[in-house]
């Protein structure tokens, strides 16, 4: 961002702003209210976080993360792990008398 665009944008968000604080004035502190009066707030943090960015150098890059691959067969499972398995919610497939 140059700095003719961040002079610009934290002009906007004072004039935004002034509004909320009109807003306010006219309708009391409702919830609609509340909200416009967070977002500017929200956009002025962000604002300061982008002059923060412009003002370091870019070495902002996302860390290297070692993925490990599973290879999931297609074949399938041995009967024998479902031995004397029940299927839950269903009542099972004994006769429990």
């Amino acid at each position: 961002m140059t700095s003719t665009e961040i002079v610009e944008l934290r002009r906007v968000i004072g004039q935004m702003r002034h509004c909320v604080s009109s807003l306010r004035a006219r309708y009391g502190d409702v919830a609609a209210v509340q909200r416009l009066a967070n977002d500017v707030e929200r956009m002025d943090i962000d604002a300061t976080d982008l002059v923060d960015l412009s003002s370091t150098p870019r070495q902002r890059e996302a860390p290297r993360v070692e993925r490990e691959v599973v290879v999931v067969p297609d074949t399938p499972y041995d009967e024998s792990l479902w031995k004397d398995a029940d299927d839950e919610g269903l009542g099972g497939y004994r006769n429990r008398t």
